[in-house]
């Protein structure tokens, strides 16, 4: 079936009260900056009763990674970032991929020719980089000298005839007058004056970024722009556009750059500002999001940082005018905090505990998968959520709970020779019989180190050697968390059941 005409299509949100859009290029993985733009265009969205699209911005089909819009979508919902539409869902003003939308963008850069606003460039590849080698030679910024913004008509013809390959350009303007940023105020940048006319439409027949943004926000109805500060200087060639479509713009927001710790740049060579990188270290949605949203502002702050807030808690705070203009920094320690804090949250609600085990079970096998087949590996939900109600003030990450000194957690030690060899190994078979009378609601630390000194004495066994024996039976390692704390950490029937293997 036909889609319905874009124009139509637009109208459908013509009163639309917030449309904003987070409009990705699929050249590589989503990182932190993107993360961050993404989320604060959903939260406004959704603080505003709006609606959230993503939208990919894949003209330049050169630099496509396969695969990598996917990963953004997903890296996305992952985060709790849901859109409304996208290339997926779809929508009422689809396509959402642009280089699906090509009719669309040839059509309206004939209304820009036709009513003199743009036209065609013949200016060949070798002569563009002429000018630019002049200018850098000079100590000048390169830019277009608009030489065939000036052909007569006849000229153009005559090149046409000829076969000449050629782009179409926008005829920039002055703009003497500042235009409002949502974030920073007034902004005066006179585009005319530092950059010569830009290609909107290159010659193999796909559209620059500038001309296929504008396009699309408009057909799309996009009421808010908010991006990052780095396109700032873009706004005024994008406002002039709209201008010469007779289009009303939307209203801008530039977010500030996000810095490293160390007021370094972010950059896309680091592995650790992808959203990848904390799916895998075991960093929870939440905790990444509030680590993002502790820098910069933008809240509504009312318990602190030392809080792991909802995504309804955010909504509800985010203001835009609180959003700083000046660079935020990341603090990699708040970010595990974050992480603990969300652990204790989903622990304190048994809704979430059989998430929780299915996401310890899978770190078990990824990380222990010989332990899987033999049988050795403890995946009992019931232990897994007494070891987490134990660990989650120890641990800042889940991962944390499968390092060399916490793995007896989760793995049967083997008897081995030293084990056997102690002479107080015949008396594990006694001791074992005497926890089986202790309640498990009193099977803790404080309780059992009274009781194992009093057997200890009763039984005529030195109590070091007694807790080395203990040691080496039911963890295997010869150093870590003390005696008793495995034995209440472990449960009463995980620690007899392990016992009476050895015994």
């Amino acid at each position: 079936m036909p889609r319905i005409p874009w124009e139509i299509r637009r109208n459908f949100y013509k009163n639309s009260k917030c449309r904003v859009r987070f409009a990705p290029s699929p050249t590589g993985f989503l990182h932190l900056g993107g993360l961050r733009t993404a989320l604060y265009n959903y939260l406004f969205a959704r603080s505003q009763d709006g609606s959230f699209i993503l939208r990919i911005e894949d003209t330049d089909q050169t630099r496509v990674v396969p695969g990598a819009m996917e990963q953004l979508r997903d890296d996305l919902i992952w985060a709790g970032i849901i859109p409304d539409e996208d290339p997926i869902r779809d929508g009422p003003v689809g396509p959402y991929i642009q280089s699906k939308r090509i009719d669309l963008y040839q059509t309206q850069v004939k209304t820009l020719l036709d009513n003199g606003s743009a036209y065609k460039c013949f200016c060949t590849e070798s002569r563009l980089k002429l000018l630019k080698n002049t200018a850098l030679k000079e100590r000048q910024i390169p830019k277009y000298d608009n030489r065939c913004r000036n052909f007569t008509s006849e000229e153009i013809k005559e090149r046409l005839m000829r076969g000449d390959k050629y782009c179409i350009r926008f005829k920039l303007i002055p703009t003497p007058e500042p235009f409002h940023d949502l974030i920073y105020g007034d902004i005066t940048y006179n585009v005319a004056q530092n950059e010569g006319d830009p290609i909107i439409m290159k010659s193999d027949g796909f559209p620059t970024y500038h001309f296929a943004n504008v396009v699309d926000d408009h057909f799309m109805a996009i009421t808010h722009v908010m991006r990052g500060v780095e396109w700032q200087i873009s706004t005024p060639k994008h406002l002039l556009l709209y201008k010469a479509f007779g289009w009303t713009p939307p209203l801008y927001a530039h977010l500030p750059l996000i810095m490293n710790s160390d007021n370094t740049k972010l950059s896309k060579r680091q592995d650790d500002i992808r959203v990848e990188h904390y799916k895998r270290e075991g960093i929870f949605p939440l905790a990444l999001i509030n680590y993002i949203t502790a820098a910069g502002g933008g809240f509504n702050r009312h318990m602190g940082l030392s809080h792991c807030y909802s995504y309804e808690e955010l909504i509800k705070q985010f203001d835009i005018s609180k959003v700083n203009v000046n660079s935020s920094k990341l603090n990699p320690d708040k970010l595990m905090e974050f992480n603990q804090l969300e652990i204790a949250n989903l622990l304190n609600n048994k809704k979430n505990h059989e998430f929780l085990v299915e996401r310890v079970i899978e770190l078990l096998k990824q990380t222990f998968p010989d332990r899987v087949s033999d049988g050795s590996l403890e995946i009992d939900p019931v232990h897994i959520i007494t070891t987490l109600t134990w660990a989650h003030n120890r641990i800042t990450k889940l991962n944390d709970l499968v390092t060399p000194d916490l793995k007896f957690l989760w793995i049967k030690p083997t008897t081995n020779g030293e084990s056997k060899n102690l002479k107080y190994l015949e008396m594990i078979g006694i001791l074992s019989k005497k926890l089986e009378s202790i309640d498990e609601t009193n099977f803790c630390k404080e309780s059992l180190k009274i009781y194992l000194k009093e057997f200890a004495i009763n039984n005529n066994v030195a109590f070091p050697d007694l807790m080395k024996t203990l040691r080496s039976l039911l963890s295997g390692l010869k150093e870590g968390p003390s005696v008793v704390e495995m034995m209440e950490i472990l449960g009463r029937d995980a620690t007899l059941n392990r016992l009476k293997r050895k015994a």
